[in-house]
C-alpha cells in the first residue's frame, strides 16, 4: 500500500497520494481552487495564476506544486480571493471580452470566475487592444478578442501525428495564439468542435454551429463553478 500524505487546506485535514499537486489533491479532497489554463490528461503549466495559494507562508501555484507532509495551504480566505479577483480583472481589460454578445456565454469559465468573485468595476483600465478575428479555416473561428493565453488549445489541439494546430506567436505584450495554416486548413470539424470544446473563454468557435444550447441550460447557468462541484467537469 502507497503511503498517505497529510496536509491542511484551510484548516481542513486532507489527504493525498504522494506525488499528487495540491489542486488535484484539494478536488479529490471537495475543495474548489479555480483554475484556467489547468486540464485533465496534460501537464500543468500554471500560466493563469489564479490556483495561487499560500503555502507555509508562500505564494504558490497549486497546480505545479506537489503536496507534502503537514503542509499547510491557505486558499479560501480575504486574501486570496481578492489576488485571484485582481487577475480575472485583468483578464477582462486586457481583452475584449461582450459577454452579452458571446457564444460561450454561460460555459465560460472566466465568466462563471467573474461572478464568484464579485467582479464589478475592473480596478484597473480597459486597454481596449484590436484583436483580430482569423475565419479563415475551413471549420473554425479563432477569435483573438476573447483569448485569455492559457495555452490549453496549443497543448491538447493536436493532429493525427501528435503536431500542434495552434502555437504562441511573438514574444512579451504582442504575444498571440495563431492557427498553423496548414493544419487549420485539415482540421476535422470533431477536432475543431474540441478545441472550442476546451477552451474556457469563446476564442474558438466551431463552423457553422453556433448558440445551440439555449439561455438558462448553459453549463454554469445550472450550477455556478465551485458550487458543490470542487472538481470542475471537462467533459460537459
Amino acid at each position: 500500500m502507497s503511503p498517505t500524505v497529510h496536509f491542511t487546506i484551510d484548516g481542513q485535514p486532507c489527504q493525498a497520494k504522494p506525488g499528487d499537486k495540491i489542486l488535484q489533491a484539494a478536488r479529490d479532497n471537495g475543495i474548489f481552487i479555480p483554475t484556467l489554463c489547468d486540464y485533465e490528461g496534460v501537464k500543468p503549466v500554471g500560466s493563469c495564476r489564479l490556483c495561487t495559494v499560500r503555502v507555509n507562508g508562500r505564494l504558490l501555484t497549486a497546480c505545479t506544486t506537489p503536496v507534502a507532509e503537514g503542509m499547510e495551504v491557505e486558499n479560501d480566505n480575504a486574501e486570496m480571493n481578492d489576488l485571484r479577483k485582481a487577475v480575472i480583472e485583468l483578464l477582462f481589460v486586457e481583452g475584449n471580452h461582450f459577454c452579452p454578445a458571446c457564444e460561450k456565454s454561460g460555459n465560460c469559465e472566466l465568466q462563471a470566475l467573474a461572478y464568484k468573485y464579485q467582479m464589478m468595476v475592473p480596478r484597473f483600465p480597459y486597454q481596449f487592444n484590436p484583436r483580430e478575428v482569423d475565419a479563415s479555416h475551413p471549420n473554425l473561428i479563432h477569435d483573438r478578442n476573447r483569448c485569455i493565453l492559457c495555452k490549453r488549445c496549443v497543448r491538447l489541439v493536436l493532429d493525427e501525428k501528435g503536431r500542434q494546430a495552434f502555437t504562441f506567436n511573438k514574444r512579451g505584450n504582442k504575444v498571440t495564439v495563431v492557427v498553423d495554416k496548414e493544419l487549420g486548413a485539415k482540421m476535422t470539424p470533431e477536432l475543431a468542435q474540441y478545441a472550442a470544446h476546451i477552451c474556457p473563454v469563446g476564442a474558438i468557435l466551431p463552423k457553422p454551429s453556433g448558440f445551440e444550447t439555449p439561455i438558462g441550460e448553459r453549463r454554469f447557468d445550472k450550477k455556478p463553478i465551485g458550487l458543490d462541484n470542487a472538481k470542475i467537469d471537462t467533459h460537459a
